[in-house]
């Protein structure tokens, strides 16, 4: 069983930045498609061999693993496309209803499954799934979207991997996102991971049992998803994820030490409400904080911090319950999940400020007589400021550090003139003639605002002395 779920996670870790690349870069709906294919083929071959009682052990590592793959490959351009297809304004309400629909599948799914194996056969179960996959990607085949081509061409997959990585490293607001989704799944998880042993210790525990609690489970975070609007009316972001894990955690005790059913089901339903709660707002969050350019890449990392962390508490809410016992376990991770989801919205304060992230043309995009085919180029903007409020300028320089290296920026620093106070000048590097441009072509309007800042610190007569260098190798 371990294995299993190894082979369906370990392609996130292996694939999840690469896939989300690869969605920036290429026409997203072909991508979309080919990925969906990909899953309804390996849906297919295994439901022929569980037809041909074909199945082993390594073959079934084998198949999960393939269908690891794609899942992995789709997940990351799935995120990026929601956006596209919903205005910004409805986005939130879009993201519950895929948790709607994703939960609703949680309850219906192992239902259906139950009744198809006592009617038909374990067999007809494969058959309906590969159904199902070949015709989601005979949907997405007619979906018509338009694919810009960017006049400079396609990033290369390391480049752009390298920008993806950079870009949520250093957005202290994604940062923030990353570390509260990864607190929240690493102990939420031990629910999930105990509940079949939770569920045999019941009072009459069968597979039925646990069928129950996950219903219910579902059945929460449904209640909870349609409700989300009235929610974040309520309270903020902040208060929102602290309530959430406290509900949680809440919902783990009362599990942990439930003497019958009727106050297990109550348990997971507030525990479904909760984990909905906090898995939705932190991914609109994130969604919100993502430009169209880079959002495939964001969410993949996304991804990667969710699995990881679900992985991780998996193996060690599992290892603490070896030790000691399950309800010890279940009560540790509840008190240990209030502490550390205090403690990171205390030290890694999230204001909720949103930058306007709508694309602007306003730079000037600059023009070479001959593009330099290869080397770095090296860009220097210089600015004649009061000495008196060198402070001030340092401090907005490093809002400008961030958004340089945000946008593809190889290397940033300011220098500051030992024998005139009033001079800086800001040194970026980029690593191509290419990717210097590329920069302007992800300028929102948030970064206008900044360089409307930074000007004024500017007292000299003429603009910001602007000079190109090709770092000869």
């Amino acid at each position: 069983v371990a294995l299993v779920q190894s082979a369906s996670t370990l392609p996130v870790f292996l694939l999840g930045l690469p896939s989300g690349a690869l969605a920036d870069i290429l026409d997203r709906r072909r991508y979309f498609m080919v990925t969906q294919f990909w899953v309804a083929a390996i849906a297919t071959v295994t439901c022929l061999i569980v037809i041909f009682d074909k199945m082993s052990a390594p073959l079934l590592l084998a198949l999960t693993f393939a269908n690891g793959v794609g899942l992995a490959m789709r997940w990351p351009v799935f995120a990026a496309i929601i956006p596209e297809v919903v205005p910004r304004a409805q986005l939130p309400q879009a993201l519950a209803l895929n948790g709607v629909a994703m939960n609703g599948s949680r309850i219906i799914g192992p239902l259906l499954a139950g009744a198809i194996i006592a009617g038909a056969g374990s067999a007809w179960v494969f058959v309906l799934n590969a159904v199902l996959s070949l015709a989601a990607g005979f949907i997405i085949m007619r979906w018509r979207r338009e694919h810009k081509e960017s006049p400079l061409g396609r990033e290369r997959l390391a480049s752009a991997m390298r920008v993806g990585v950079q870009f949520v490293w250093q957005s202290q607001r994604m940062r923030g996102i990353l570390l509260r989704i990864s607190l929240f799944f690493l102990h939420s998880t031990a629910q999930l991971a105990l509940l079949p042993l939770v569920a045999r210790a019941l009072p009459g525990g069968a597979a039925g049992t646990f069928t129950l609690l996950l219903a219910s489970m579902g059945a929460g975070a449904i209640l909870a998803a349609l409700s989300m609007p009235r929610i974040r009316k309520l309270m903020p972001l902040q208060r929102l994820l602290l309530a959430g894990t406290v509900l949680q955690a809440a919902g783990s005790v009362a599990l942990a030490f439930a003497p019958n059913i009727y106050v297990a089901v109550p348990a997971m339903f507030f525990s479904g409400m909760a984990w909905i709660t906090v898995a939705n707002s932190l991914t609109v969050a994130a969604q919100m904080v993502l430009p169209d350019w880079v959002r495939a890449r964001g969410m993949s990392i996304y991804q990667m911090a969710l699995m990881g962390s679900t992985a991780a508490g998996a193996a060690l809410w599992g290892q603490v319950a070896t030790w000691s016992s399950i309800h010890d376990a279940l009560a540790i991770a509840a008190v240990s999940s209030v502490v550390l989801m205090a403690l990171a919205q205390r030290w890694a304060v999230d204001r909720g400020i949103e930058e306007d992230l709508t694309p602007s043309n306003v730079f000037k995009v600059p023009q070479a007589q001959e593009a330099p085919r290869s080397g770095r180029v090296q860009v220097h903007i210089e600015y004649r400021i009061d000495p008196a409020r060198a402070a001030e300028f340092l401090e907005l320089m490093q809002e400008s550090r961030r958004s340089r290296m945000r946008q593809g920026a190889l290397e940033w620093q300011l220098l500051h003139d030992l024998y005139d106070a009033g001079r800086f000048v800001e040194q970026i590097t980029d690593e191509s003639w290419t990717e210097h441009l590329r920069r302007f072509d992800r300028v929102t309007a948030a970064d206008v605002t900044l360089r409307d800042r930074k000007l004024a610190f500017h007292v000299a007569d003429a603009p910001p002395l602007v000079t190109r260098f090709l770092i000869e190798r």
